[in-house]
């Protein structure tokens, strides 16, 4: 039984043996930045934490009871020495900190858009960007290719080296869009659009979620982004259009068929929903994007600061603007 101790220190490693984590496990150059400012900012906290604590044990040690030739000075009150060091080190941590944030919090802007720099890191550097739109509904993520005439739900298809931009909205409750993998997180909040700028630089399935707690079901509203070869991302564009792939709706997406997948079905009280099935949609009806931000703010979009849809409005259905379903928790 004594030697089974000597393992007791392996075993959280053993417990974790099995388990990931995405954010130190980057698969684009956001992702990598994110990585290394925190694995930097925990290495400067660390030149506090380490020797507090090796300070606390030699303390301990040193002062203990039975050691009877410690020195005991009964009339000690200041010393100059080492008020400069408690009040210096964290003073010198802070502004050490701050400067690696200011930097990073505007280099790794969300609503800037992929540098030239890292598009010639990744050997793109003349890519173009796909833009894609981005709408959270209850469990479920719908995403708008709009440059391509298609959408998906939970699935989120993307050419590696490619500068992703996204525009994001939501038609329900508030919640944040995350590919941990990819890079920086940002809300999505009705009657607002938010932007966010991502690239994969290797091709993998990655997983995308809802960082936020927004009621029950929330912990599914999960989804896969699959990066892949421009050539084969290109295939996956004309199997989409061709709808026969067994993914694919029946109907085209547009202001009628969006009602359907819109709200969660409903599910018994003491259940919480489904997750939501991966649909391809062949077809998508411009300006469908627009129409869902503009219906919270009285026709009007940001995009066209302030004016009328124009030749943009699509007439949403009146059970559009069904509020959030009850047991959303928020």
């Amino acid at each position: 039984m004594k030697r089974l101790w000597r393992f007791f220190p392996a075993l959280p490693a053993l417990m974790l043996s099995g388990c990931t984590v995405d954010l130190l496990q980057p698969a684009g150059p956001i992702g990598e930045g994110n990585r290394d400012m925190m694995v930097l900012e925990w290495a400067v906290m660390m030149c506090v934490v380490v020797p507090v604590i090796i300070a606390t044990l030699v303390f301990a040690w040193k002062y203990r009871a039975s050691n009877t030739k410690a020195e005991y000075l009964r009339n000690w009150s200041h010393s100059n020495k080492i008020e400069v060091f408690i009040w210096g080190v964290p003073i010198l941590i802070i502004l050490v900190l701050s400067v690696f944030n200011y930097w990073s919090t505007h280099y790794y802007d969300p609503y800037k858009p992929i540098s030239k720099e890292m598009q010639v890191k990744v050997g793109a550097p003349d890519a173009k960007p796909l833009h894609v739109e981005v709408v959270s509904l209850d469990w479920k993520w719908l995403f708008i290719y709009p440059d391509l005439g298609i959408a998906t739900i939970n699935e989120l298809d993307v050419p590696t080296k490619t500068p992703l931009d996204f525009r994001i909205t939501s038609d329900s409750v508030m919640t944040s869009f995350f590919i941990p993998q990819l890079g920086s997180q940002i809300y999505s909040m009705a009657g607002m659009e938010t932007q966010l700028h991502l690239m994969a630089s290797r091709p993998g399935n990655f997983q995308g979620e809802a960082a936020q707690y927004t009621g029950p079901g929330f912990s599914d509203m999960r989804f896969r982004t699959i990066a892949m070869p421009q050539e084969q991302f290109d295939a996956w564009v004309q199997n989409v259009r061709s709808g026969d792939n067994p993914l694919a709706a029946k109907e085209a997406l547009d202001a009628q068929t969006y009602l359907k997948y819109h709200v969660a079905p409903a599910a018994p009280h003491d259940e919480a929903p489904k997750p939501a099935p991966v649909v391809y949609f062949s077809n998508v009806q411009s300006g469908l994007f627009e129409s869902i931000v503009a219906k919270y703010n009285v026709g009007m979009t940001h995009e066209n600061h302030g004016t009328s849809m124009g030749d943009k409005s699509m007439d949403m259905p009146a059970e559009s603007h069904t509020a959030a379903p009850s047991n959303t928790g928020m």
